[in-house]
């Protein structure tokens, strides 16, 4: 989480006016707030890598049963 609060003083006491380091604050929490992923992000993405793993992992399976189906008839 980003401590805006810490993130002020620690830039006023590098000697930025504080007006100059309230503005840099807000501007770099709306990019953060913007760029990062919430935990509903990263449920649903994972929800969507799930459903795409067991597609994936049916049709391995399909097709080695064809394979292996083909591969007995033959013998």
């Amino acid at each position: 989480m980003f401590n805006t609060l810490m993130y002020t003083k620690k830039l006023e006491e590098a000697g930025i006016p504080r007006v100059h380091a309230e503005a840099q604050v807000q501007m770099m929490a709306e990019v953060i707030e913007e760029d990062v992923a919430s935990k509903q992000d990263l449920k649903e993405l994972e929800y969507r890598l799930v459903i795409k793993l067991g597609a994936i992992a049916t049709i391995a399976v399909a097709t080695v049963a064809t394979i292996l189906t083909t591969f007995i008839k033959f013998f």
